[in-house]
């Protein structure tokens, strides 16, 4: 069924948009690409990566006392 035939008959059951898009973006939808859901999304992500480049650091540091 083509979307066009199910919006007619009804049967489109979208989610509607989030609460916070006015603040953030209009088009924010479930699992969205703006930037305030993608943020949340991938903290964990972003957490991880900012642990692996404070260790690369801490290595270096410590390389010239060897």
């Amino acid at each position: 069924m083509a979307l066009y035939k199910a919006i007619a008959s009804g049967k489109e059951h979208r989610k509607p948009y989030y609460k916070i898009a006015p603040r953030s973006d209009y088009s924010c939808r479930p699992h969205g690409g703006c930037k305030h859901c993608f943020n949340n999304r991938y903290h964990r992500h972003h957490k991880a990566f900012q642990a692996v480049k404070d260790e690369i650091k801490f290595a270096l540091d410590n390389l010239d006392n060897m």
